[in-house]
């Protein structure tokens, strides 16, 4: 698959995948600025790009395990979905969970992208076919 890709900053890196794309399925994205990540505090970090998703696909932005793991930087709207009409910077929003301010330097790696296809839905109004499971919710299947 081709995606149309523009670069906002003249630093801006392209998404990568790690391993390649036969063993990885997310892609690395990078800041293209410094921000200081506070405890307890949402930031927006660009990643200096723009991109032109097909229509039937998303682009999901996902926490990076490293940094979930050993930072606890994690996106507080994880998977954050970059829709096929959004035509303007891909920024994501990280979230310090931990006890110490982190900083991200420019050029780190902050998220993974995924590009994902979804189907257009219509609704169908009406009675809903029954179910073993039926209405039970959260909890229903025991601990």
């Amino acid at each position: 698959m081709q995606i149309k890709i523009r670069r906002l900053h003249p630093n801006a890196a392209l998404p990568q995948y790690a391993h390649g794309p036969a063993e990885d399925a997310g892609m690395d994205l990078c800041a293209v600025e410094s921000v200081l990540l506070n405890p307890g505090v949402a930031a927006l970090v660009p990643t200096g790009l723009a991109i032109e998703v097909p229509p039937g696909y998303e682009a999901q932005l996902r926490p990076r395990s490293g940094l979930a793991f050993k930072h606890a930087i994690t996106l507080p709207n994880a998977p954050a979905t970059i829709d096929p009409g959004y035509r303007g910077e891909v920024k994501v929003i990280l979230l310090n969970l931990g006890h110490q301010a982190y900083h991200v330097q420019a050029g780190d790696r902050i998220a993974q992208m995924v590009i994902a296809r979804y189907e257009a839905v219509e609704w169908l109004e009406g009675e809903l076919g029954g179910s073993d499971r039926g209405a039970g919710g959260f909890g229903s299947s025991g601990r």
